[in-house]
């Protein structure tokens, strides 16, 4: 089982943001920690304890677990201690900017063993069009400062896609990366999505006004294939790594569609076959963080995501998984070269195609 842990605060809202965060609840951290320990308790007395499971990994997202000062984490941790597996992936997500040394050897003490940096760009330029609230140097000194420090996994996000973005452009965050001692790398294409300052943006723009994002297919190959010949292996869509130990533990379960605990507001489980929903609301989830929706998941409905998730990663799918009639075309993919089967798991050759392959499978 997998446990993550929401945390909603955050210094600045960036422009393409669309997570549950926020950058005037401050004031509501403690009482929100308090309420995220009382249904982490309850969490693990119903699925982890009652079902005798292991946590195989955790992740502290958000938001900005970084604006959490560290002892706020430590009875979270003495919690979930004597429910960890041997050497579990435990992961933070950092911002340059908050992150500071005292904090990041503070998480290690408690056993955070691998730290997710949101760098985005190196190029100063590019961070204060996307709204980011740290700089170049920030970003480079935190990144020294966890490795340093000894954290086993240091993963450095960059985002690409953006207006004035070229493959030079791109080449110089990416050298910048692979110079310093990172062991994995995720870069994004840039998404606009409803409700954020780019969507916005977009939605009022003149025909005069150039978009903040640009689609390119090309691109997204000539940086993965820049990347690749920079050591570090792709292995899902946005997701590359040194080496196999350094590949995301946590998010390889999301692919393998094993059962996750969300703790948090806005944050989402499955368990049981079913989905949980807290309240994304920190001031309704603080009153009563033990509510959550319900959304149950049925067959189907696990096949198709095990299918997306599957081809857009290693992972792969289980061939049993398929029908006589999809079967058929899988067939004929063989054929064009564009999947392949192996120890009775068929595998994408293009992770930029996992959607429309499988939706041609399944249709």
């Amino acid at each position: 089982m997998l446990l993550y842990i929401h945390i909603p605060f955050c210094d600045s809202k960036c422009f393409y943001c669309a997570f549950n965060s926020y950058t005037d609840r401050f004031h509501l951290k403690h009482e929100y920690m308090n309420a995220l320990k009382k249904q982490l308790k309850n969490d693990l007395e119903n699925y982890v304890i009652k079902n005798n499971k292991k946590i195989e990994t955790v992740f502290i997202g958000g938001g900005t677990p970084s604006t959490i000062k560290a002892f706020e984490y430590e009875e979270i941790f003495e919690m979930i201690k004597p429910y960890l597996a041997e050497f579990a992936e435990i992961t933070t997500e950092a911002n340059p900017n908050s992150a500071s040394y005292e904090w990041l050897q503070s998480m290690k003490n408690l056993g955070v063993n691998r730290v997710s940096f949101g760098v985005q760009s190196f190029d100063n330029d590019k961070l204060k069009f996307l709204g980011r609230s740290h700089n170049s140097n920030s970003a480079i000194k935190a990144i020294q400062n966890a490795k340093e420090i000894g954290f086993k996994g240091i993963n450095c996000d960059i985002i690409y896609g953006v207006q004035n973005d070229t493959m030079e452009s791109l080449k110089k965050d990416f050298d910048t990366a692979f110079s310093l001692p990172i062991t994995h790398l995720s870069a994004y294409s840039l998404t606009i999505e409803e409700g954020t300052k780019f969507f916005l943006q977009e939605s009022a723009k003149h025909k005069d006004r150039s978009s903040v994002k640009i689609d390119d297919e090309e691109l997204s190959y000539e940086i993965f294939d820049y990347i690749n010949k920079n050591g570090f292996h792709q292995y899902e869509i946005s997701n590359f790594a040194k080496n196999k130990e350094s590949e995301s533990k946590h998010n390889y379960g999301y692919w393998q569609h094993k059962e996750y605990l969300g703790v948090g507001a806005g944050a989402v489980g499955y368990v049981n076959q079913e989905r949980h929903y807290p309240s994304k609301s920190i001031e309704e989830y603080i009153k009563n963080p033990l509510v959550f929706e319900v959304e149950e998941i049925d067959l189907d409905d696990v096949k198709t995501e095990k299918i997306l998730l599957g081809f857009r990663s290693l992972n792969g799918v289980e061939i049993s998984l398929f029908n006589e009639e999809e079967m058929k075309k899988i067939d004929d993919l063989i054929q064009y070269n564009k999947i392949y089967i192996e120890n009775n798991r068929v595998f994408n050759k293009n992770f930029l195609l996992s959607d429309e392959l499988a939706l041609y499978i399944l249709d």
